[in-house]
């Protein structure tokens, strides 16, 4: 019989079309993203229950920005933490993934990035509420009063994390490149640095607060990884299923 009358062997499971990632690769990544920002998160919330630990330079890394405060760093810090605020964030977020539909009719992409950003708002809200950790005296706020909520996590911090994070990996799955994906961590560290160190500088976090935000968005990374490699495959595989004619169906 010729090579040419055999079946082709099956191509391996991958991801989506436009990333052509193995799907066992995405979903081990994914894994590995989940457990450890939740495992960063876990340790960061027992110091901030036993107080000890990381919690234990909160307060004087506090002391330490109110006291080295000028004008022209708060104005500029005010208005980084007033773009990823609760307010003009989510406008900016909807806005953004209306365009991103409407340039490349495309809905998957945009309701990830949507979808992540409503599951770090809930477990963020969800961990503020059971934990009620106390924001930093109004005395050290550079706006005393104006934040109501409780301190951990960092609402902003994972805000910002979670939307640099996805965004970037959405962009670069479909692109690739080791440069783009050099440029997406290091954009990510710094954004996230600058959002968390201006709730630190103006006075309504601690450093526990900023590190757990960002150790959530890690573990909303994860989960966004996961379903986009392995929510396709599953629906192809049972596609597959249905239309494969050589499936036995009932009993033999």
């Amino acid at each position: 019989m010729s090579n040419a009358s055999l079946p082709a062997e099956p191509a391996p499971p991958r991801g989506p079309a436009s990333t052509g990632v193995p799907t066992t690769v995405g979903v081990v990544v994914g894994l590995v993203l989940l457990v450890l920002g939740s495992l960063a998160f876990g340790g960061l919330l027992d110091g901030v229950l036993e107080n000890d630990d990381l919690a234990t330079v909160d307060h004087p890394v506090l002391d330490w920005m109110v006291a080295h405060r000028t004008a022209w760093v708060t104005a500029a810090l005010t208005g980084v933490t007033n773009v990823f605020g609760p307010t003009l964030l989510p406008i900016l977020v909807a806005v953004g993934c209306g365009l991103w539909w409407w340039r490349t009719r495309r809905w998957r992409e945009p309701a990830l990035l949507v979808g992540a950003m409503l599951l770090a708002v809930g477990v963020s809200s969800l961990v503020k509420a059971l934990v009620a950790r106390p924001r930093p005296d109004e005395t050290s706020m550079t706006v005393p009063g104006v934040e109501s909520t409780f301190s951990f996590p960092s609402g902003h911090t994972i805000g910002a994390a979670t939307l640099v994070l996805v965004l970037g990996y959405l962009v670069w799955s479909r692109r690739g490149g080791v440069r783009a994906l050099v440029g997406w961590v290091v954009g990510s560290v710094l954004l996230v640095a600058l959002v968390g160190g201006s709730r630190l500088y103006l006075g309504y976090h601690f450093t526990t607060d900023v590190l757990a935000g960002a150790s959530l968005a890690l573990a909303v990374l994860g989960v966004v990884v996961l379903a986009d490699v392995g929510l396709p495959a599953l629906r192809a595989r049972r596609s597959a299923g249905r239309h494969d004619p050589g499936r036995i169906v009932g009993p033999p």
